[in-house]
């Protein structure tokens, strides 16, 4: 009987985590895939003369963790200009912007804070004499809305109020002017023809530096929640002729209202198209926007008389293109943020009956007790962004929380109420939303920040199952990834401190030694 051969990476002196503590140092890998787990007397009888021997030092390791919310091809264009997210106050504001950078002739701002007017409402009134006389189109940071001076709105020809085929506003004055707060996407739309644009090669070298970037801090994967555009998947393609992602990326392209029974179907079609370390699955939905746009579909207005619409103005049409999907084998995953919202997609895939693709919901930042129970009942994944709670306070003074009210703003983020139930919950950062430091989003998990903060964190261990086997069931890939296990892809992460064990502060600040995607170092330090 021939030996079995040998492996092309060999990882030891390693504290093993699978994600469970497993007593192994030593991890073998041949063609991408995990071949044996063992010791040093096992490494050194599996070492062939061409193996590749990485010797971790006492590092843990854990399955490659995996970002379960992301957009880092989108998000490319969603982060471009001056980054206001650190500003806190307007004057804050106005002083970025007399020294904001142009390009070509505009001010463009991202990550603004919604808590930066104070209660006021977003208005170009209250920045338009520091622009200059420049076109300015400032991203809030939820990506639901943005802010655009009068040059801005006068070159996109946006003069007052629009109605549009899915939930979205261009936000006028009692004078039907309008104020520049664009609201939701397809408002938001109306700038992208005038908006600069980036360059293919520096959108190509952005997203490579990005991908780069994320492997530093132990990601493998990315469940790409957008198709970022048709050229996307050309992108992807003409990255890998020049040589490897340095994540896997699985993509779900949108699915908006209004769509057709044509356009479903092209939805199907995309399935399954890919590359070595990327693929099209799944297709994403919005059945809401955001408590602080006030475009949360919440099942009692929110303190300013707004959120008791759905993002589909008919949301069985939504009910209807779901289960169009679902018989044609696909899974969704439908941005859910306020309680109506989320009881209308469980109602949805309730209806649906029994197997199937999986489906899953995002975000959910507000939840009650009876609908707690029915993601494990249903098979639905809750996907959850930890950072997300770092845009409220504790005493609720945040614009996210009085906007909600005391007893909705309770249920912030219920990560370890959704765990107890018996649900699998998948952990990411939303980026460009959130930072994209998979550290932190363990670490926030952990320890919530604002109104999230009391009770709701996981343990250590729940959070990386979160960006690990949780993360993969999310994926329908829990045959094939997020374990350390013979026959698994090889996506590995070395953490200097056990991630479990070491306080939340420290796994947050705690170097990354190596990351392994598909068999091969993408980072190493």
């Amino acid at each position: 009987m021939s030996a079995a051969p040998a492996p092309d990476l060999l990882l030891v002196d390693a504290r093993v985590r699978t994600p469970e503590p497993s007593g192994h140092t030593a991890v073998a890998v041949r063609n991408g895939l995990i071949t044996a787990l063992g010791d040093a007397t096992d490494a050194r009888a599996w070492r062939g003369p061409g193996t590749e021997v990485v010797d971790l030092g006492g590092a843990t390791l854990t399955p490659g963790l995996t970002d379960a919310h992301s957009h880092p091809v989108w998000g490319l264009e969603m982060s471009t200009g001056t980054d206001l997210s650190g500003v806190r106050d307007l004057d804050g504001l106005r002083a970025a912007l007399r020294g904001a950078e142009r390009r070509d002739g505009w001010i463009i701002g991202f990550g603004l804070d919604h808590n930066v007017f104070g209660g006021r409402p977003v208005h170009r009134d209250l920045i338009e004499d520091v622009l200059g006389g420049a076109p300015a189109h400032l991203r809030l940071y939820d990506g639901h809305s943005a802010l655009a001076g009068a040059a801005a709105l006068k070159a996109a020809g946006i003069e007052g109020p629009r109605t549009f085929a899915q939930l979205s506003e261009i936000v006028c004055d009692a004078d039907g002017r309008p104020t520049g707060h664009l609201v939701e996407h397809a408002a938001m739309d109306l700038m992208t023809p005038v908006l600069p644009t980036q360059p293919y090669t520096e959108r190509r070298d952005r997203l490579v530096d990005l991908l780069t970037g994320m492997a530093a801090t132990g990601l493998t994967s990315a469940h790409v929640m957008d198709l970022g555009g048709p050229d996307v998947p050309g992108l992807l393609a003409a990255l890998e002729e020049d040589g490897e992602l340095p994540l896997r990326l699985r993509l779900a392209p949108w699915c908006m209202p209004g769509a057709t029974e044509e356009e479903l179907d092209g939805l199907v079609r995309l399935q399954g198209r890919a590359g070595r370390m990327w693929a099209i699955g799944g297709v994403k939905f919005f059945m809401d926007g955001t408590v602080e746009g006030g475009t949360a579909w919440l099942e009692h207005a929110d303190c300013h008389g707004r959120g008791t619409d759905a993002f589909w103005p008919d949301p069985a049409a939504y009910s209807a293109a779901v289960r169009h999907l679902h018989r044609a084998g696909v899974g969704t995953a439908t941005h859910a943020i306020g309680d109506a919202a989320v009881r209308h997609v469980l109602d949805t895939v309730e209806a649906l009956g029994t197997g199937g693709p999986r489906h899953r919901v995002e975000h959910i930042e507000t939840v009650p007790d009876d609908q707690l129970g029915r993601f494990a009942a249903l098979g639905v994944v809750a996907s959850m962004q930890p950072p997300h709670t770092a845009y409220t306070r504790a005493d609720h003074t945040d614009e996210w929380s009085k906007r909600l009210g005391e007893e909705r703003a309770a249920r912030a983020w219920r990560m370890r109420d959704l765990r107890d139930a018996g649900a699998h919950l998948a952990l990411g950062s939303d980026w460009p939303i959130a930072h994209h430091d998979a550290r932190q989003v363990l670490a926030t998990a952990r320890a919530p920040r604002g109104a999230a903060s009391a009770g709701h964190g996981l343990t250590g261990l729940m959070a990386l199952e979160g960006m690990t086997t949780h993360a993969a069931v999310a994926a329908g890939e829990e045959a094939l990834a997020g374990r350390i296990a013979p026959g698994y892809r090889a996506d590995l992460t070395a953490f200097t401190v056990d991630p479990v064990e070491a306080p939340a502060d420290e796994t947050e600040n705690a170097p990354i030694r190596l990351t392994v995607a598909g068999g091969r170092i993408t980072y190493r330090n």
